[in-house]
C-alpha cells in the first residue's frame, strides 16, 4: 500500500492555513505556520534517524547538522514536508489572484 501521509499532512496544512486565512486575511502566514509544523516535525525525525544511524543510538554523539545530513532523509519523508508545502502556496496562489 503506497504511503499516503503526504496528502494527510498537506491537509492539515492548508485546514490550518485556511482557519487563519478566513479569521485573519492572513493566508501567507497561515500557509507559513502549517509548512513550518511539518517542516519542524521532518527535520525532528531525520535527528532522530541520525542518532539511530549513525549517532549509535546517543544524542550527545549527534553534531548540530546531524537533522540536515542526506544520508537520513529518503523520498518519504522528503515529501511529508514538500507536499504539504506546494499544497499551501497553491492556495495562497489561488485566494491571492482570485480576489
Amino acid at each position: 500500500m503506497p504511503d499516503i501521509s503526504p496528502v494527510y499532512h498537506a491537509l492539515m496544512a492548508v485546514a490550518g492555513q485556511t482557519i487563519i486565512g478566513t479569521r485573519y486575511s492572513l493566508w501567507g502566514v497561515g500557509g507559513a505556520l502549517g509548512c513550518l509544523w511539518f517542516i519542524a516535525r521532518e527535520h525532528t525525525q531525520a535527528e532522530y534517524r541520525w542518532i539511530t544511524m549513525l549517532g549509535h543510538g546517543k544524542r550527545a554523539n549527534m553534531p548540530w547538522w546531524g537533522g540536515f545530513d542526506l544520508r537520513v532523509w529518503d523520498m518519504a519523508s522528503l515529501l511529508d514536508w514538500l507536499v504539504p508545502m506546494v499544497a499551501c502556496i497553491a492556495v495562497y496562489l489561488i485566494i491571492k489572484y482570485k480576489y
